[in-house]
């Protein structure tokens, strides 16, 4: 037995058709936006996704380490633990983002294991097995006393039907909204618990692929991973896991848990809203900075990141722009010579920071926080 979905309130269905607008809009503006700016909000939201999702079970890497990693960098001063973490969790979403338009397109228990097997495969042993179900029990633990379980899952031997009606329940539109839909996949697998280890980011990237294939906005921009990864919001996020009680009890309202999927969904889109708008807002400085300075324009590419991120590195700018290695050497040379870059760090490990002649300007426009507003309450 699945969880019911439970009827939307008024309220709910206002909030979900603001979710609406805002995606409709976010979808126009990422087609009307040259894809070499929005590549990299793309690869920016992935990082964070992947970073926030880790760090809810305390695999703690930075978003720009995470974006470069994804890069193919292999001087990231983190550990070992987290570096072999955040690429498999990386590679596992960038398939799901894959399938956002796949045709002809099923789950299947296979399809899950396989996609645990892409995300738990390094740390396989008998005891945790990946890509299978769990041979035995498995618990969570209270965070303040790991002596006490607060969720106990369900016996091991109901894992394979309660899958198997999992799967059809996914195979079968309930005419749910897809937000609502992807946000009860998420509840139905991480209830199920059917692995040892790493349902938690594999019920978060369930409800990720939900949401991309119902054709709204692309995955990296409706992913509401990266909002569950804010402190207060994890500990949300564990409290309201925990009001459904500390057994697998489908036969509930979860009229709460849908609410605050609902809440993340909407501030995770003016998120993205917000950052497109900063983004636009430091590429017309840095143009500007560019044009008065007479440097080429494609040196923007590189400012915008640090401006964005905080740095950047040679291979990323030479790929953004289809450089040579001399040639984005060179950019980056002159741009460290006049004081605008500074140098940090050596060979590989090197990146790119703002020097003391950055335009100020634009990094104003990159740090200055922004709100969020409440959906239900109107204010953040």
């Amino acid at each position: 037995m699945l969880f019911p979905t439970p009827r939307l309130s008024p309220d709910d269905e206002r909030v979900l058709a603001e979710i609406d607008a805002a995606r409709e809009g976010l979808r126009l503006a990422v087609r009307s936006t040259p894809t070499k700016w929005t590549d990299g909000l793309r690869r920016f939201l992935t990082a964070d996704a992947v970073a926030a999702s880790n760090s809810i079970e305390g695999f703690r890497v930075s978003t720009v380490d995470v974006a470069d990693l994804m890069d193919g960098e292999k001087d990231v001063e983190i550990s070992d633990e987290n570096r072999e973490e955040t690429l498999a969790y990386q590679r596992m979403m960038t398939y799901i983002q894959s399938l956002h338009d796949a045709p002809d397109f099923a789950y299947s228990k296979g399809f899950l294991n396989a996609l645990h097997w892409m995300l738990q495969g390094h740390r396989n042993s008998p005891r945790k097995p990946a890509g299978r179900w769990r041979p035995g029990a498995v618990y969570v633990t209270d965070a303040r006393d790991p002596s006490i379980a607060a969720y106990t899952a369900p016996p091991a031997g109901d894992v394979p039907d309660l899958m198997a009606e999992l799967v059809d329940w996914l195979n079968e539109s309930d005419g749910s909204h897809p937000v609502v839909r992807a946000a009860m996949a998420h509840l139905h697998l991480v209830s199920i618990h059917p692995w040892a280890d790493g349902n938690g980011r594999m019920s978060r990237s369930l409800q990720t692929l939900l949401t991309a294939r119902s054709g709204i906005l692309a995955p990296e921009f409706s992913s509401v991973e990266a909002w569950l990864g804010r402190p207060g919001n994890t500990w949300e996020y564990y409290r309201v896991l925990g009001d459904r009680g500390s057994t697998y009890q489908p036969d509930q309202d979860v009229a709460d848990w849908v609410r605050f999927n609902l809440t993340a969904s909407h501030q995770q889109t003016q998120s993205v809203q917000r950052r497109m708008e900063r983004s636009a807002r430091a590429l017309v400085e840095l143009d500007g900075f560019a044009s008065r300075e007479g440097w080429d324009a494609r040196v923007v590419t590189a400012l915008h990141d640090v401006a964005l991120t905080g740095r950047v590195r040679r291979a990323r700018y030479q790929h953004a722009e289809s450089l040579s290695v001399q040639q984005a050497q060179r950019d980056l040379r002159d741009l460290v010579a006049v004081g605008v870059l500074r140098s940090v760090g050596r060979t590989r490990a090197r990146y790119y920071a703002p020097g003391d002649e950055f335009p100020e300007s634009a990094l104003e426009v990159a740090r200055t926080p922004f709100s969020l507003v409440d959906p239900y309450k109107g204010s953040a």
